[in-house]
């Protein structure tokens, strides 16, 4: 079992950044030589992938909470530019998946193997 300790746990997003729409084939042997076993190595950057996805979720959640209507008729929901903006912003970042491989690769993420007892 593995503790994830996150060394730089926020996210430096770049406005002007796009997802890339090309696949990127990887070596298996690069992401396996961390570990020493590529399904550990797989689950340590999908921790960290969830860990960036919750975070960018509730930032997102905190953005459009300002948007939040109790109204539910039609005649008074209109059409909101910003929120528009802010939800393309989001869409428009890089995949949490992509992210955490790159600090996966960069070194960024501390992690430690508990032994059992």
């Amino acid at each position: 079992m593995y503790k994830l300790i996150i060394l730089k746990f926020a996210v430096q997003i770049k406005e002007n950044m796009a997802v890339s729409s090309t696949i990127i084939t990887r070596d298996v042997d690069k992401i396996a030589d961390v570990t020493g076993n590529i399904y550990e190595s797989l689950m340590i950057i999908g921790k960290r992938a969830r860990q960036i996805s919750t975070k960018q979720k509730e930032e997102l959640n905190n953005k459009l909470a300002d948007f939040a209507s109790t109204v539910d008729n039609l005649e008074e929901i209109f059409e909101n530019r910003e929120q528009i903006e802010i939800s393309k912003f989001y869409e428009r970042q890089p995949k949490p998946s992509s992210s955490a491989l790159e600090e996966f690769h960069e070194g960024k993420i501390m992690f430690r193997k508990i032994e059992n007892e």
